[in-house]
Protein backbone atom coordinates (compact mmCIF):
# COMPACT_ATOMS: atom_id res chain seq x y z
CA UNK A 1 0.00 0.00 0.00
CA UNK A 2 2.77 1.76 1.08
CA UNK A 3 4.46 1.77 -2.43
CA UNK A 4 1.68 2.08 -4.26
CA UNK A 5 1.08 5.39 -2.60
CA UNK A 6 4.40 6.80 -3.25
CA UNK A 7 4.40 5.35 -7.07
CA UNK A 8 0.67 7.29 -7.40
CA UNK A 9 1.95 10.13 -5.43
CA UNK A 10 5.38 11.04 -7.21
CA UNK A 11 3.87 9.98 -10.88
CA UNK A 12 0.82 12.28 -10.72
CA UNK A 13 3.13 15.13 -9.05
CA UNK A 14 5.45 14.70 -12.07
CA UNK A 15 2.17 14.51 -14.67
CA UNK A 16 0.71 17.52 -12.89
CA UNK A 17 4.36 19.25 -13.39
CA UNK A 18 4.67 18.45 -17.03
CA UNK A 19 1.22 18.98 -17.92
CA UNK A 20 1.68 22.45 -16.46
CA UNK A 21 4.86 22.80 -17.94
CA UNK A 22 3.18 22.06 -21.73
CA UNK A 23 0.12 24.08 -20.76
CA UNK A 24 1.96 27.54 -19.97
CA UNK A 25 4.64 26.93 -23.29
CA UNK A 26 1.41 26.72 -25.51
CA UNK A 27 -0.54 29.79 -23.83
CA UNK A 28 2.77 31.21 -23.98
CA UNK A 29 3.37 30.95 -27.50
CA UNK A 30 -0.45 31.55 -28.51
CA UNK A 31 -0.66 34.87 -26.50
CA UNK A 32 3.08 36.35 -27.23
CA UNK A 33 2.07 39.10 -28.67
CA UNK A 34 -1.06 39.65 -26.27
CA UNK A 35 1.53 39.75 -23.62
CA UNK A 36 4.13 42.13 -25.67
CA UNK A 37 0.58 44.72 -26.62
CA UNK A 38 0.03 44.62 -22.43
CA UNK A 39 3.64 45.70 -21.51
CA UNK A 40 3.07 47.91 -23.95
CA UNK A 41 0.25 49.45 -22.27
CA UNK A 42 2.11 50.03 -19.03
CA UNK A 43 1.39 53.60 -17.68
CA UNK A 44 3.39 54.73 -14.68
CA UNK A 45 -0.32 53.73 -12.48
CA UNK A 46 0.59 51.11 -10.18
CA UNK A 47 -2.44 49.49 -10.46
CA UNK A 48 -2.69 49.68 -14.23
CA UNK A 49 0.45 47.45 -13.62
CA UNK A 50 -1.09 45.28 -11.19
CA UNK A 51 -3.36 44.46 -13.39
CA UNK A 52 -1.65 43.87 -16.58
CA UNK A 53 0.61 41.64 -14.03
CA UNK A 54 -2.45 39.58 -13.17
CA UNK A 55 -4.07 39.39 -16.16
CA UNK A 56 -0.77 38.33 -17.85
CA UNK A 57 -0.26 35.19 -15.24
CA UNK A 58 -4.42 34.41 -15.48
CA UNK A 59 -2.83 34.12 -19.79
CA UNK A 60 0.37 32.09 -18.90
CA UNK A 61 -0.91 30.61 -15.97
CA UNK A 62 2.34 30.32 -13.68
CA UNK A 63 3.41 33.09 -11.61
CA UNK A 64 7.10 32.17 -11.43
CA UNK A 65 6.98 32.80 -15.83
CA UNK A 66 5.66 36.33 -15.12
CA UNK A 67 8.02 37.31 -12.43
CA UNK A 68 11.21 35.79 -14.57
CA UNK A 69 9.71 37.58 -17.72
CA UNK A 70 9.02 40.59 -15.22
CA UNK A 71 12.65 40.54 -14.29
CA UNK A 72 13.61 40.10 -17.66
CA UNK A 73 11.79 43.18 -18.62
CA UNK A 74 13.52 45.43 -16.22
CA UNK A 75 16.82 44.02 -17.12
CA UNK A 76 15.84 45.27 -20.58
CA UNK A 77 14.60 48.45 -19.73
CA UNK A 78 11.44 47.96 -20.99
CA UNK A 79 9.97 48.25 -17.46
CA UNK A 80 10.98 50.70 -14.46
CA UNK A 81 11.80 49.09 -11.06
CA UNK A 82 8.45 50.59 -9.53
CA UNK A 83 6.27 49.09 -12.35
CA UNK A 84 7.63 45.46 -12.50
CA UNK A 85 7.28 45.61 -8.63
CA UNK A 86 3.57 46.42 -9.36
CA UNK A 87 3.71 44.02 -12.31
CA UNK A 88 4.94 41.28 -9.34
CA UNK A 89 1.86 41.79 -7.06
CA UNK A 90 -1.00 41.62 -9.55
CA UNK A 91 1.22 37.89 -10.67
CA UNK A 92 0.45 37.04 -7.27
CA UNK A 93 -3.18 37.62 -7.64
CA UNK A 94 -3.12 36.21 -11.06
CA UNK A 95 -1.43 32.51 -9.62
CA UNK A 96 -4.59 31.52 -7.54
CA UNK A 97 -6.25 30.70 -10.63
CA UNK A 98 -5.04 27.05 -10.61
CA UNK A 99 -6.29 26.40 -7.08
CA UNK A 100 -9.59 27.49 -8.18
CA UNK A 101 -9.46 25.09 -11.31
CA UNK A 102 -8.52 22.42 -9.09
CA UNK A 103 -11.20 23.08 -6.65
CA UNK A 104 -13.54 22.79 -9.43
CA UNK A 105 -12.27 19.37 -10.45
CA UNK A 106 -13.46 17.56 -7.13
CA UNK A 107 -16.72 18.24 -7.75
CA UNK A 108 -16.29 15.52 -11.18
CA UNK A 109 -14.47 12.98 -12.41
CA UNK A 110 -11.36 14.33 -13.74
CA UNK A 111 -10.05 11.20 -16.26
CA UNK A 112 -13.42 11.79 -17.92
CA UNK A 113 -12.43 15.04 -19.36
CA UNK A 114 -8.34 14.38 -19.07
CA UNK A 115 -8.26 11.50 -21.99
CA UNK A 116 -9.99 13.40 -24.23
CA UNK A 117 -8.05 16.65 -23.74
CA UNK A 118 -4.88 13.93 -23.90
CA UNK A 119 -6.39 12.82 -27.21
CA UNK A 120 -7.83 15.81 -29.00
CA UNK A 121 -4.43 17.97 -28.28
CA UNK A 122 -2.11 15.85 -29.21
CA UNK A 123 -3.92 15.54 -32.86
CA UNK A 124 -3.65 19.09 -32.82
CA UNK A 125 -0.22 19.59 -31.80
CA UNK A 126 0.61 17.14 -34.28
CA UNK A 127 -1.56 17.52 -37.19
CA UNK A 128 -2.38 21.42 -36.81
CA UNK A 129 -2.12 23.16 -40.28
CA UNK A 130 -1.53 26.63 -38.68
CA UNK A 131 1.00 27.55 -35.47
CA UNK A 132 -2.40 28.72 -33.99
CA UNK A 133 -3.80 25.24 -34.50
CA UNK A 134 -0.32 23.35 -32.91
CA UNK A 135 -0.25 26.08 -29.91
CA UNK A 136 -3.94 25.18 -29.00
CA UNK A 137 -2.63 21.76 -29.33
CA UNK A 138 -0.29 22.12 -26.94
CA UNK A 139 -2.76 23.99 -24.59
CA UNK A 140 -5.15 21.25 -24.61
CA UNK A 141 -2.68 18.59 -24.48
CA UNK A 142 -1.21 20.19 -21.18
CA UNK A 143 -4.61 20.53 -19.32
CA UNK A 144 -5.36 17.17 -20.10
CA UNK A 145 -2.00 15.48 -18.36
CA UNK A 146 -2.32 18.11 -15.49
CA UNK A 147 -5.85 16.64 -14.94
CA UNK A 148 -3.95 12.98 -14.82
CA UNK A 149 -1.78 14.09 -12.47
CA UNK A 150 -4.66 15.29 -10.02
CA UNK A 151 -6.35 12.10 -10.75
CA UNK A 152 -3.32 10.02 -9.90
CA UNK A 153 -2.63 12.34 -6.61
CA UNK A 154 -5.89 11.59 -5.76
CA UNK A 155 -5.60 7.77 -5.62
CA UNK A 156 -1.84 8.12 -4.51
CA UNK A 157 -3.00 10.37 -1.16
CA UNK A 158 -6.53 8.48 -0.87
CA UNK A 159 -4.89 5.86 2.07
CA UNK A 160 -4.21 8.56 4.04
CA UNK A 161 -7.62 9.19 5.45
CA UNK A 162 -7.13 5.93 6.95
CA UNK A 163 -3.89 6.44 8.29
CA UNK A 164 -3.95 7.58 11.95
CA UNK A 165 0.36 8.15 12.08
CA UNK A 166 0.24 10.49 8.90
CA UNK A 167 -2.93 12.06 9.94
CA UNK A 168 -1.68 13.01 13.00
CA UNK A 169 1.96 14.00 12.04
CA UNK A 170 0.12 16.48 9.33
CA UNK A 171 -1.87 17.91 12.09
CA UNK A 172 0.65 18.19 14.67
CA UNK A 173 2.63 20.23 12.21
CA UNK A 174 -0.16 22.66 11.01
CA UNK A 175 -1.07 22.92 15.07
CA UNK A 176 3.10 24.33 15.10
CA UNK A 177 2.07 26.73 12.13
CA UNK A 178 5.69 27.98 11.79
CA UNK A 179 6.48 24.23 11.02
CA UNK A 180 4.16 24.48 8.43
CA UNK A 181 4.81 27.28 6.71
CA UNK A 182 8.66 26.41 6.75
CA UNK A 183 7.25 22.86 5.49
CA UNK A 184 5.46 25.01 2.89
CA UNK A 185 8.64 27.10 1.76
CA UNK A 186 10.94 24.08 1.73
CA UNK A 187 8.33 21.91 -1.08
CA UNK A 188 7.49 25.25 -3.07
CA UNK A 189 11.21 25.94 -3.03
CA UNK A 190 12.17 21.70 -4.00
CA UNK A 191 9.42 21.99 -6.77
CA UNK A 192 9.77 25.29 -8.36
CA UNK A 193 5.72 25.43 -8.29
CA UNK A 194 3.85 27.54 -6.20
CA UNK A 195 0.45 25.52 -8.07
CA UNK A 196 1.51 22.50 -7.31
CA UNK A 197 2.27 23.18 -3.53
CA UNK A 198 -1.21 24.17 -3.75
CA UNK A 199 -2.57 21.50 -5.73
CA UNK A 200 -1.12 19.15 -2.84
CA UNK A 201 -2.61 20.60 -0.28
CA UNK A 202 -5.65 20.87 -1.67
CA UNK A 203 -5.73 17.21 -2.06
CA UNK A 204 -4.37 15.99 0.54
CA UNK A 205 -7.13 18.02 2.91
CA UNK A 206 -9.89 16.54 0.39
CA UNK A 207 -8.61 12.87 0.93
CA UNK A 208 -9.03 13.60 4.96
CA UNK A 209 -5.31 13.87 5.40
CA UNK A 210 -5.57 16.52 7.52
CA UNK A 211 -8.52 14.68 9.84
CA UNK A 212 -12.37 14.18 9.49
CA UNK A 213 -12.76 18.08 11.11
CA UNK A 214 -13.34 19.58 7.66
CA UNK A 215 -12.70 23.10 9.92
CA UNK A 216 -9.35 22.02 11.78
CA UNK A 217 -8.07 20.24 8.75
CA UNK A 218 -8.52 24.31 6.89
CA UNK A 219 -6.53 25.79 9.58
CA UNK A 220 -3.99 22.90 9.52
CA UNK A 221 -3.65 23.60 5.22
CA UNK A 222 -3.36 27.90 5.49
CA UNK A 223 -0.38 27.81 7.36
CA UNK A 224 1.23 25.61 4.42
CA UNK A 225 -0.50 28.33 1.76
CA UNK A 226 1.01 31.38 3.66
CA UNK A 227 5.04 28.86 3.22
CA UNK A 228 4.02 28.99 -0.40
CA UNK A 229 3.98 32.17 -1.15
CA UNK A 230 7.44 32.28 0.54
CA UNK A 231 8.79 29.98 -1.25
CA UNK A 232 7.44 30.62 -4.91
CA UNK A 233 9.43 33.73 -4.83
CA UNK A 234 12.99 31.63 -5.23
CA UNK A 235 12.31 31.38 -9.00
CA UNK A 236 12.63 34.72 -9.20
CA UNK A 237 15.85 34.89 -7.74
CA UNK A 238 17.58 32.36 -9.26
CA UNK A 239 16.38 33.78 -12.40
CA UNK A 240 18.06 37.41 -11.28
CA UNK A 241 21.54 35.87 -10.70
CA UNK A 242 23.90 37.54 -13.13
CA UNK A 243 21.60 39.99 -14.41
CA UNK A 244 21.46 43.95 -13.57
CA UNK A 245 20.60 45.72 -10.72
CA UNK A 246 17.24 46.57 -11.11
CA UNK A 247 16.41 42.68 -12.21
CA UNK A 248 17.80 41.63 -8.71
CA UNK A 249 16.06 44.46 -6.70
CA UNK A 250 12.91 43.38 -8.92
CA UNK A 251 13.18 39.60 -7.55
CA UNK A 252 14.60 40.94 -3.71
CA UNK A 253 11.00 43.16 -3.49
CA UNK A 254 9.17 39.86 -4.83
CA UNK A 255 10.54 38.17 -1.96
CA UNK A 256 10.48 40.60 0.71
CA UNK A 257 6.54 41.26 -0.51
CA UNK A 258 5.77 38.08 0.16
CA UNK A 259 7.71 37.62 3.66
CA UNK A 260 6.54 40.91 4.80
CA UNK A 261 2.83 39.69 3.76
CA UNK A 262 3.21 36.57 5.73
CA UNK A 263 4.80 37.82 8.71
CA UNK A 264 1.67 40.35 9.64
CA UNK A 265 -1.15 37.59 8.67
CA UNK A 266 1.22 35.13 10.66
CA UNK A 267 -0.69 36.25 14.36
CA UNK A 268 -3.80 36.17 12.37
CA UNK A 269 -3.54 32.05 11.62
CA UNK A 270 -1.93 30.94 14.54
CA UNK A 271 -5.09 32.77 16.40
CA UNK A 272 -7.22 30.97 14.06
CA UNK A 273 -8.85 34.09 13.48
CA UNK A 274 -7.86 33.74 9.31
CA UNK A 275 -9.50 30.63 9.08
CA UNK A 276 -13.06 32.00 10.52
CA UNK A 277 -12.67 35.18 8.32
CA UNK A 278 -12.28 32.06 5.38
CA UNK A 279 -15.28 30.67 6.75
CA UNK A 280 -17.52 33.71 6.49
CA UNK A 281 -16.78 34.70 2.95
CA UNK A 282 -16.81 31.65 1.29
CA UNK A 283 -20.34 31.10 -0.08
CA UNK A 284 -20.29 27.21 1.05
CA UNK A 285 -21.09 25.85 3.83
CA UNK A 286 -17.42 24.12 5.20
CA UNK A 287 -17.28 19.86 4.20
CA UNK A 288 -15.46 17.27 2.22
CA UNK A 289 -16.88 18.43 -0.96
CA UNK A 290 -15.82 22.13 -0.06
CA UNK A 291 -12.68 21.78 1.96
CA UNK A 292 -10.88 22.20 -1.82
CA UNK A 293 -12.63 25.08 -2.57
CA UNK A 294 -12.20 26.83 1.20
CA UNK A 295 -8.49 26.38 0.46
CA UNK A 296 -8.50 28.45 -3.00
CA UNK A 297 -10.08 31.36 -1.29
CA UNK A 298 -7.72 31.26 1.21
CA UNK A 299 -5.19 31.32 -1.02
CA UNK A 300 -6.60 34.13 -3.03
CA UNK A 301 -7.88 35.86 0.28
CA UNK A 302 -4.04 36.40 1.47
CA UNK A 303 -2.85 37.27 -1.87
CA UNK A 304 -5.12 39.81 -3.02
CA UNK A 305 -5.46 41.88 0.71
CA UNK A 306 -1.34 41.99 0.73
CA UNK A 307 -1.98 43.72 -2.87
CA UNK A 308 -4.08 45.43 -1.87
CA UNK A 309 -1.41 46.73 1.36
CA UNK A 310 1.65 46.90 -0.63
CA UNK A 311 0.23 48.76 -3.23
CA UNK A 312 0.16 52.11 -1.41
CA UNK A 313 3.10 51.60 -0.12
CA UNK A 314 5.16 50.72 -3.65
CA UNK A 315 7.66 53.80 -3.49
CA UNK A 316 8.76 52.22 0.35
CA UNK A 317 9.12 48.75 -0.75
CA UNK A 318 11.04 50.46 -3.80
CA UNK A 319 13.16 52.03 -0.82
CA UNK A 320 13.97 49.33 0.94
CA UNK A 321 14.84 46.96 -2.06
CA UNK A 322 17.49 49.85 -3.46
CA UNK A 323 18.41 49.98 0.15
CA UNK A 324 19.21 46.21 0.73
CA UNK A 325 20.85 45.97 -3.08
CA UNK A 326 23.07 48.92 -4.10
CA UNK A 327 24.65 50.22 -7.26
CA UNK A 328 27.73 47.87 -7.88
CA UNK A 329 30.55 50.03 -9.50
CA UNK A 330 30.76 47.05 -11.87
CA UNK A 331 27.62 47.49 -13.55
CA UNK A 332 28.39 50.91 -15.38
CA UNK A 333 30.34 48.44 -17.67
CA UNK A 334 29.08 48.08 -21.13
CA UNK A 335 27.47 44.19 -21.57
CA UNK A 336 24.92 42.74 -22.73
CA UNK A 337 22.03 42.44 -20.06
CA UNK A 338 19.03 41.60 -21.79
CA UNK A 339 19.02 38.41 -23.02
CA UNK A 340 17.11 36.22 -20.91
CA UNK A 341 17.18 32.93 -22.03
CA UNK A 342 13.46 33.13 -20.39
CA UNK A 343 12.05 35.71 -23.11
CA UNK A 344 13.04 32.90 -25.78
CA UNK A 345 9.25 31.39 -24.98
CA UNK A 346 8.21 34.72 -26.48
CA UNK A 347 9.92 35.42 -29.52
CA UNK A 348 8.02 38.72 -30.45
CA UNK A 349 9.88 40.15 -27.25
CA UNK A 350 12.97 38.50 -27.25
CA UNK A 351 13.61 39.60 -30.98
CA UNK A 352 12.84 43.15 -29.76
CA UNK A 353 15.70 42.49 -26.71
CA UNK A 354 18.17 41.96 -29.45
CA UNK A 355 17.19 44.76 -31.49
CA UNK A 356 17.73 46.85 -28.38
CA UNK A 357 21.29 45.06 -27.47
CA UNK A 358 22.41 45.65 -31.10
CA UNK A 359 21.69 50.14 -30.43
CA UNK A 360 23.83 49.07 -27.15
CA UNK A 361 26.44 47.32 -29.21
CA UNK A 362 26.70 50.47 -31.95
CA UNK A 363 26.85 52.86 -29.17
CA UNK A 364 29.98 51.02 -27.66
CA UNK A 365 31.60 50.73 -30.62
CA UNK A 366 30.94 54.62 -31.29
CA UNK A 367 32.45 55.12 -28.14
CA UNK A 368 35.74 52.63 -29.03
CA UNK A 369 36.32 54.37 -31.96
CA UNK A 370 36.50 57.91 -30.61
CA UNK A 371 38.83 56.56 -27.41
CA UNK A 372 40.89 55.28 -29.64
CA UNK A 373 41.04 58.76 -32.14
CA UNK A 374 41.37 60.96 -29.45
CA UNK A 375 44.29 58.54 -28.05
CA UNK A 376 45.87 59.05 -31.30
CA UNK A 377 45.15 63.13 -31.14
CA UNK A 378 46.48 63.54 -27.65
CA UNK A 379 49.23 60.83 -27.25
CA UNK A 380 46.97 59.75 -24.58
CA UNK A 381 47.81 55.56 -23.59
CA UNK A 382 45.24 55.83 -21.16
CA UNK A 383 42.35 56.18 -23.52
CA UNK A 384 43.89 53.21 -25.91
CA UNK A 385 44.13 51.12 -23.11
CA UNK A 386 40.53 51.86 -22.29
CA UNK A 387 39.98 51.36 -26.28
CA UNK A 388 41.16 47.67 -25.34
CA UNK A 389 38.52 47.37 -22.81
CA UNK A 390 35.78 48.87 -25.10
CA UNK A 391 36.54 46.64 -27.77
CA UNK A 392 36.89 43.51 -25.88
CA UNK A 393 33.36 44.75 -24.84
CA UNK A 394 31.78 44.68 -28.53
CA UNK A 395 33.52 40.88 -28.73
CA UNK A 396 31.35 40.40 -25.83
CA UNK A 397 28.34 42.07 -27.64
CA UNK A 398 28.56 39.58 -30.42
CA UNK A 399 29.51 36.57 -28.73
CA UNK A 400 26.11 37.02 -26.47
CA UNK A 401 24.01 38.07 -29.12
CA UNK A 402 25.03 35.74 -31.34
CA UNK A 403 24.28 32.74 -28.90
CA UNK A 404 20.83 34.52 -28.09
CA UNK A 405 19.69 34.25 -32.00
CA UNK A 406 20.86 30.88 -32.79
CA UNK A 407 19.07 29.60 -29.63
CA UNK A 408 15.95 31.66 -31.21
CA UNK A 409 16.32 30.56 -34.62
CA UNK A 410 15.91 26.78 -32.98
CA UNK A 411 12.61 27.65 -32.02
CA UNK A 412 9.30 27.79 -33.32
CA UNK A 413 9.47 31.83 -34.84
CA UNK A 414 7.18 33.40 -37.41
CA UNK A 415 8.21 33.65 -41.04
CA UNK A 416 8.78 37.18 -40.15
CA UNK A 417 11.43 36.89 -37.48
CA UNK A 418 12.95 34.24 -39.72
CA UNK A 419 13.83 36.10 -42.33
CA UNK A 420 15.05 38.97 -40.33
CA UNK A 421 17.52 36.95 -37.97
CA UNK A 422 20.15 35.98 -40.61
CA UNK A 423 19.81 40.58 -41.03
CA UNK A 424 21.00 40.90 -37.37
CA UNK A 425 23.86 38.65 -37.32
CA UNK A 426 25.35 40.64 -40.04
CA UNK A 427 24.29 43.87 -38.39
CA UNK A 428 26.64 42.47 -35.49
CA UNK A 429 29.09 41.41 -37.65
CA UNK A 430 29.94 44.81 -39.18
CA UNK A 431 29.66 46.47 -35.68
CA UNK A 432 32.30 43.43 -34.27
CA UNK A 433 34.85 44.86 -37.08
CA UNK A 434 33.69 48.43 -36.45
CA UNK A 435 35.18 47.68 -33.24
CA UNK A 436 38.34 45.62 -35.00
CA UNK A 437 39.19 49.11 -37.16
CA UNK A 438 38.87 51.05 -33.82
CA UNK A 439 41.94 48.77 -32.32
CA UNK A 440 44.37 49.21 -36.24
CA UNK A 441 43.29 53.36 -34.73
CA UNK A 442 44.89 52.14 -31.07
CA UNK A 443 47.90 50.61 -32.52
CA UNK A 444 49.05 53.08 -34.73
CA UNK A 445 48.50 55.78 -32.15
CA UNK A 446 50.85 53.34 -29.90
CA UNK A 447 53.48 53.59 -32.55
CA UNK A 448 53.07 57.22 -32.90
CA UNK A 449 53.48 57.46 -29.26
CA UNK A 450 56.58 55.51 -29.42
CA UNK A 451 58.06 56.81 -32.23
CA UNK A 452 57.44 60.62 -30.49
CA UNK A 453 56.21 61.58 -34.05
CA UNK A 454 53.55 64.74 -34.07
CA UNK A 455 50.85 65.97 -36.80
CA UNK A 456 50.59 69.33 -38.16
CA UNK A 457 47.71 71.59 -37.31
CA UNK A 458 46.41 71.59 -40.79
CA UNK A 459 46.43 67.06 -40.17
CA UNK A 460 45.04 67.65 -36.78
CA UNK A 461 41.70 69.71 -38.08
CA UNK A 462 40.93 66.86 -40.73
CA UNK A 463 41.09 64.29 -38.03
CA UNK A 464 38.75 65.85 -36.03
CA UNK A 465 36.37 66.24 -39.27
CA UNK A 466 36.92 62.53 -39.53
CA UNK A 467 35.51 62.07 -36.09
CA UNK A 468 32.62 64.38 -36.17
CA UNK A 469 31.67 62.80 -39.53
CA UNK A 470 32.45 59.32 -38.34
CA UNK A 471 30.10 60.06 -34.84
CA UNK A 472 27.24 61.79 -37.00
CA UNK A 473 27.23 58.58 -38.88
CA UNK A 474 26.88 56.27 -35.92
CA UNK A 475 24.33 58.67 -34.58
CA UNK A 476 22.18 58.16 -37.45
CA UNK A 477 23.13 54.72 -37.29
CA UNK A 478 21.61 54.37 -34.27
CA UNK A 479 18.65 55.92 -34.66
CA UNK A 480 18.25 54.12 -37.81
CA UNK A 481 18.21 50.34 -35.94
CA UNK A 482 16.09 51.82 -32.43
CA UNK A 483 13.22 52.79 -34.82
CA UNK A 484 14.12 51.04 -37.87
CA UNK A 485 14.09 54.58 -39.41
CA UNK A 486 14.66 54.64 -43.15
CA UNK A 487 15.51 58.48 -43.40
CA UNK A 488 18.22 57.89 -40.80
CA UNK A 489 19.45 55.02 -42.67
CA UNK A 490 19.89 57.50 -46.03
CA UNK A 491 20.65 60.38 -43.92
CA UNK A 492 23.89 57.69 -42.85
CA UNK A 493 24.57 56.88 -46.39
CA UNK A 494 25.34 60.90 -46.92
CA UNK A 495 27.98 60.51 -44.56
CA UNK A 496 29.51 57.45 -46.03
CA UNK A 497 30.13 59.59 -49.43
CA UNK A 498 30.96 62.11 -46.78
CA UNK A 499 33.77 60.12 -45.63
CA UNK A 500 34.72 58.72 -49.12
CA UNK A 501 35.49 62.11 -50.42
CA UNK A 502 37.40 63.04 -47.26
CA UNK A 503 39.57 60.10 -47.98
CA UNK A 504 40.68 60.94 -51.59
CA UNK A 505 40.89 64.97 -50.22
CA UNK A 506 42.94 64.41 -46.96
CA UNK A 507 45.34 61.69 -49.17
CA UNK A 508 45.82 64.35 -51.32
CA UNK A 509 46.11 66.76 -49.10
CA UNK A 510 48.69 65.38 -46.96
CA UNK A 511 51.18 64.12 -49.72
CA UNK A 512 51.40 68.25 -50.42
CA UNK A 513 52.09 68.55 -46.50
CA UNK A 514 54.80 66.01 -46.69
CA UNK A 515 55.89 67.47 -50.07
CA UNK A 516 56.08 70.75 -48.30
CA UNK A 517 58.11 69.49 -45.56
CA UNK A 518 55.32 70.15 -43.23
CA UNK A 519 54.96 67.04 -41.92
CA UNK A 520 57.47 63.65 -41.75
CA UNK A 521 56.80 60.41 -44.10
CA UNK A 522 56.57 58.41 -40.64
CA UNK A 523 53.82 60.75 -39.43
CA UNK A 524 52.30 60.79 -43.07
CA UNK A 525 51.77 56.89 -43.25
CA UNK A 526 49.92 56.74 -39.91
CA UNK A 527 47.83 59.84 -40.77
CA UNK A 528 46.67 57.36 -43.86
CA UNK A 529 46.18 54.52 -41.73
CA UNK A 530 43.94 56.68 -39.84
CA UNK A 531 42.13 58.69 -42.89
CA UNK A 532 41.61 54.25 -43.99
CA UNK A 533 40.56 53.10 -41.20
CA UNK A 534 37.65 55.57 -40.42
CA UNK A 535 36.70 54.96 -44.08
CA UNK A 536 36.40 51.66 -43.71
CA UNK A 537 34.32 52.14 -40.14
CA UNK A 538 32.52 53.98 -42.52
CA UNK A 539 31.41 51.50 -44.92
CA UNK A 540 30.67 48.61 -42.44
CA UNK A 541 28.03 51.23 -40.95
CA UNK A 542 26.59 51.85 -44.69
CA UNK A 543 26.19 47.66 -44.80
CA UNK A 544 24.10 48.20 -41.11
CA UNK A 545 22.41 51.41 -42.90
CA UNK A 546 21.48 49.48 -46.41
CA UNK A 547 20.26 46.26 -44.19
CA UNK A 548 17.38 48.75 -42.48
CA UNK A 549 16.82 49.77 -45.83
CA UNK A 550 16.05 46.12 -47.07
CA UNK A 551 14.80 45.24 -43.98
CA UNK A 552 11.96 47.61 -43.77
CA UNK A 553 10.57 45.92 -47.07
CA UNK A 554 9.38 42.83 -45.68
CA UNK A 555 9.67 44.03 -42.01
CA UNK A 556 7.28 47.41 -41.79
CA UNK A 557 8.15 50.36 -40.12
CA UNK A 558 7.36 50.28 -36.77
CA UNK A 559 9.09 51.31 -33.59
CA UNK A 560 10.82 49.52 -30.68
Amino acid sequence: MVKDMIFGAVGGLGLFLFGMELRSGGLKKAAGQRIRNLLSALTRHRVVAMLVGALTTCLIQSSSATTVMTVGFVNAGLLTLRQALCVVLGANVGTTFTAWLVSGLAAFKITTYSLPAIGVGFLLRVLGRTQKMRNIGQVLLGFGILFTGIDFMKSGFSPLQDSQNVQQALIWMGQRPYLAVLAGTVVTMLLQSSSATIAMVQILAFNGAFGGDWSAALRVAIPFILGDNIGTTITAQIASIRTSVAARRTAMGHTLFNIFGVLYMFPLVWAGVFGDVVEWITPFKLSHGTIMVHIAVAHSAFNVFNTLVFLPLIKWLEAVVVKIIPPRTEDAIAKPVVLEMHLLETPEIAIDQVRREIVRMAQVAKEAVNQAIEGLDEDDRKKLELTKKTEDAVDNFQYEITSYLAALSRREISDELSVELPVLLHTVNDLERVGDHAMNIAEIADRKIEQKLSFSDSAQTEGAQLKREANEMFDYISTALEKNDVEAAKSALANEEHLNQMQMDFRRSHVQRMSDGVCSPEAGLIFIDLVDNVEKIGDHLTNIAQAVIGGLQWNGVHGH
